[in-house]
């Protein structure tokens, strides 16, 4: 007999109790047995956590059938994985046919022979546990291929960052912003058949690439604080060249890659304009991949935020000026209207991941910011469903020497926080269970009278209208765009805990 606590569960669903007990009593020694009497309580209880590993499912029932029931299992997200057993006493082929199509894995007729159902739901349940071995297989292998392929992305931007070391946030803002141009084209219909979830997020993690190029370009050239000579210009010039031919090797070496093509294009075509007068290959209008007119738009903005050795920092409002002066010549104009509609998802992000405190300044309209006195963090909870973006945060936090704390979801960061101390709380918005938002929500509703308000940021990689002013309405103290990069949050850090509430 098998401990009660490791025993496998199996929902038994039939309305004539007599049939439920029959198959109780054949199972209840080797399994954990829960039973429905109908379709709608088969349906709750299959989502009740453990979920079943087996269904044994009544067809003919009053209400909703067996077929019905086996159809919304398997349009659940949730619990289209658990093997579906008719147990019946219908017996034409076209009535197995009709379950086997719907999802169910096997037949067993009524009545029942108690040793054959024993076998087959052995049988069944260890196919299950194969099955969802392979599984895990696959998720950890494709988990340890996108983590890897994200450091490579991120050590090679690194690498090019490092030859022009006054823009540490350039990557991660012009990254952010060509996401936001992208969300807010894909439903156009210049673009639509160009632009879905799956190639914004390519284009996300490619675009960090765009400037690779730049470690081909010769020091004096590349850090030279003053205009560049017309020579020295056409040498700076090939810098797109460069990122594009390193990048074609890659990809020919490593086979079809379309994170590679697309961080190929950026490389090579982030630097043509609309009409025709950029460089390398001088592309006009559509010519130019989505990619490149995207990040050509995007790169040009932060460069005009941005503090430079040889420039200043722009107010957003005359950076927002030069950008519609480029319409239709620099900038495709459908991605110059996306970027108006955006101008303010565009200063947040900038404020998010501004170098300087000059930049900071001059987004915020040139009003200086004000010190205030913080205390020391130790101890974060973070909040994060996705396994990848988790690792990768909490090494980042580990490696500042903070002790990190982690939850899947806003139900399990809940529990924690009542039970445990902490300084801060980081939590992502979108995730199963319980998302950030409610979380904060919760968290307020139960310190509503504490003196010492437990402080909360919320970690986003989508939501770019999150402003200063609807974070802190929302129960957060602010909020910072994902993947972090380290002396942002530092600097965000340092600053969420201080004695006013900072939303940037």
């Amino acid at each position: 007999m098998v401990d009660n606590a490791n025993k496998q569960k199996i929902l038994i669903v039939d309305d004539t109790p007599e049939n439920i007990q029959i198959l109780m009593e054949t199972l209840k020694d080797d399994y954990k047995i829960v039973a429905a009497i109908n379709g709608e309580k088969a349906l709750k209880m299959a989502e009740m956590i453990p979920l079943p590993d087996i269904i044994l499912l009544d067809i003919m029932m009053p209400g909703m059938d067996g077929y019905e029931v086996c159809n919304r299992l398997k349009d659940n997200e949730k619990t289209r994985g658990i093997p579906v057993v008719f147990i019946t006493a219908l017996s034409e082929e076209e009535d197995e046919a009709k379950g086997l199509a719907l999802g169910a894995v096997d037949y067993i007729a009524k009545p029942i022979n108690p040793e054959l159902v024993k076998a087959r739901v052995r049988n069944h349940l260890e196919l299950k546990d194969y099955r969802d071995h392979l599984e895990k297989l696959v998720e950890e292998r494709t988990r340890e291929v996108m983590l890897t392929q994200a450091i490579m992305i991120e050590s090679l931007a690194t690498l090019a960052e490092y030859r022009d070391p006054e823009t540490g946030g350039h990557i991660k803002r012009t990254q952010n912003y060509v996401k936001a141009l992208a969300q807010h084209l894909k439903d156009h219909p210049r673009f639509r058949n160009e632009l879905n979830d799956e190639t914004i997020e390519l284009l996300y993690i490619s675009a960090p690439l765009h400037d690779v190029g730049k470690v081909g370009v010769r020091d004096h050239i590349l850090m030279k604080p003053g205009k560049l000579t017309d020579e020295e210009f056409e040498i700076m010039k090939k810098h797109t060249n460069f990122g594009h031919d390193a990048l074609h090797i890659t990809e020919q070496k490593l086979g079809k890659s379309t994170f590679l093509r697309y961080a190929r294009e950026i490389a090579f075509t982030h630097q043509e304009k609309w009409d025709g007068s950029g460089y390398p290959q001088g592309l006009k209008g559509d010519k130019i991949p989505i990619s490149g007119r995207l990040m050509a738009l995007a790169d040009v903005y932060d460069a005009l935020i941005s503090k430079r050795v040889y420039k200043p920092p722009f107010p957003h409002e005359k950076a927002v000026s030069i950008i519609m002066e480029g319409k239709e010549t620099h900038f495709d104009p459908d991605v110059v209207d996306a970027f108006i509609a955006l101008e303010n998802t565009f200063r947040n992000i900038a404020l998010t991941f501004a170098d300087f405190e000059e930049e900071r300044q001059m987004l915020e309209g040139g009003k200086p910011i004000e010190a205030k006195d913080c205390k020391r963090i130790e101890k974060i909870l973070l909040v994060e469903d996705s396994e990848i973006n988790l690792e990768i945060m909490q090494s980042q936090l580990v490696s500042l020497g903070y002790q990190v704390d982690t939850a899947m979801n806003g139900k399990e960061a809940l529990i924690k926080f009542q039970k445990r101390k902490y300084d801060i709380i980081l939590t992502d918005l979108e995730m199963p269970e319980m998302n950030g938002y409610a979380l904060a929500a919760e968290i307020r509703r139960i310190e509503e009278n504490s003196k010492e308000p437990m402080p909360i940021l919320a970690v986003t990689a989508s939501d770019f209208d999150l402003t200063k002013e609807r974070a802190i309405s929302l129960g957060f103290n602010g909020y910072m765009l994902k993947p972090f990069e380290i002396n942002v949050l530092e600097k965000k850090l340092a600053s969420i805990v201080c004695a006013k509430r900072d939303g940037l």
